[in-house]
């Protein structure tokens, strides 16, 4: 059974209106897309910085596409699969991972996630994906557990107990962005890498979870088919998308970024990437992938000519638009399942054609190593660093408290010990926007705006 009754349970028990013809996960859908931490995806980077051009992708535009690809993706398994026939995947949930997937990315996106682990370590971390199950189940202010007194509206009791619960949504919803399963370590040594997983905090939930989903018999990892195509389409339109936004910001055009891959150093590092994903994998795959997806007219085709053409597609609207859509829909089409049986269904391998697997891979690592680690973009990995840890650093002092809002200040003062204040302030400065934690910080370091504006 694809789903049960336990799947649409949620922490606190509510009244479902579902004579009004919209279902459980719709429900968790429509929760998310009036959230305030999804709206702040618009403010968050995603490649470029989102005041360089209206046209980059920012994290919203990016979600909202990953939501569109892994429905795509669970309509084509819907019609494919014998299995999935009788029992479809349910298109809401699957849009639902798709839209949350990148919720719990701070300010500067992955410069800011090391800026926050980094002051974490000793209190359980900072990760992304493990951010993204803390705000749909904690940190959004929309559902209180019914602890103290009714008339009090902060989110933690007088006696210091967390009784929020975030968006309140289903079990099966949660576990649809659950994407690693294993919990952060809550003390890690100052130099250990970052951590994917999820916190200390969220412990017994994810114990919940499992409970109320089920675990898979026949493989010890827990992860949903929707948390799988979400995984998959997050993928898809990350190493596609990013990439015409580089051809967009005059970073690269096809026919360059192969002459680059021919630098054997590149193709070293780039290989022992995408090896990580695609076991066995050689360099001369890694080089023949690229080569079929940036040989635009053949390999037959004199160069001069295949060099035009690159530097036409990357300077012109409509080339770029079919070259992504071909993509888009080359990759997808490589996406097969093979599915479990009884309760193991919802537990189905999602795969990719190896072929297209490294051809997804070696794109994604790709604009890594050139886009993100090249000279005008590490400029600002330096800064939202710096920024990032800066503003956590001023918060967590001894009365840096008194900077944040009233009420994450009142909520501040409840709690009792500091593993849960640290995370508190975690979690304000993960929830900033690029714009706004430049606006915070220059008000501590520099003149700053009128003392007139809220914080």
């Amino acid at each position: 059974m694809l789903y049960s009754a336990k799947d649409y349970q949620r922490v606190r028990k509510e009244k479902e209106e579902l004579d009004l013809g919209r279902s459980q996960f719709r429900r968790d859908f429509a929760r998310l897309l009036h959230s305030p931490a999804f709206r702040r995806l618009q403010g968050k980077t995603q490649l470029f910085p989102g005041h360089e051009s209206d046209f980059f992708r920012n994290r919203l535009t990016h979600s909202l596409e990953v939501a569109q690809i892994a429905k795509g993706l669970a309509q084509q398994i819907n019609k494919r699969t014998p299995a999935f026939k009788r029992r479809s995947i349910d298109l809401d949930l699957v849009e639902f991972a798709g839209l949350a997937h990148d919720l719990g990315h701070p300010p500067f996106g992955h410069n800011g996630e090391h800026a926050l682990d980094d002051c974490m370590k000793k209190y359980g971390g900072f990760e992304g994906n493990a951010q993204t199950l803390r705000i749909l189940s904690r940190v959004e202010k929309k559902i209180q557990a019914a602890i103290g007194p009714s008339d009090d509206i902060c989110g933690i009791t007088p006696e210091g107990i967390d009784r929020r619960l975030g968006l309140n949504l289903t079990y099966r919803s949660l576990a649809a962005v659950l994407k690693y399963d294993n919990p952060i370590p809550l003390r890690r040594k100052k130099d250990t890498p970052l951590e994917k997983g999820y916190y200390e905090s969220e412990r017994e939930l994810v114990e919940k979870i499992k409970a109320h989903v089920g675990v898979p018999t026949a493989s010890t990892k827990f992860k949903t088919v929707e948390c799988q195509i979400m995984d998959i389409a997050d993928d898809i339109a990350y190493s596609t998308y990013d990439l015409e936004d580089a051809m967009k910001g005059g970073f690269s055009h096809p026919m360059q970024l192969l002459a680059k891959v021919g630098d054997e150093s590149l193709l070293t590092k780039l290989h022992e990437k995408v090896a990580k994903e695609v076991p066995k994998v050689t360099p001369d795959e890694v080089f023949a992938a690229l080569t079929d997806l940036f040989m635009l007219n053949g390999a037959d085709t004199p160069a001069l000519e295949q060099y035009t053409t690159s530097k036409m597609l990357a300077s012109d609207a409509k080339m770029r638009s079919e070259f992504t859509s071909e993509l888009i829909g080359r990759f997808m089409r490589g996406v097969s399942v093979t599915h479990g049986t009884g309760a193991d269904i919802k537990f189905s391998k999602v795969e990719v054609a190896r072929e297209i697997r490294i051809k997804i891979e070696s794109l994604k690592h790709l604009n890594f190593l050139l886009m993100i680690m090249s000279p005008r973009l590490k400029v600002v990995e330096y800064r939202g660093y710096e920024v990032v840890k800066t503003i956590f650093e001023t918060l967590d002092s001894e009365e840096g408290h008194l900077l944040l809002p009233d009420d994450l200040q009142v909520m501040f003062g409840r709690l009792t010990d500091t593993d849960s204040k640290k995370r508190l302030i975690c979690d304000f400065v993960a929830g900033m926007t690029d714009r706004y934690a430049v606006e915070f910080y220059s008000r501590l370091r520099e003149s700053g705006a009128s003392i007139f504006k809220p914080i």
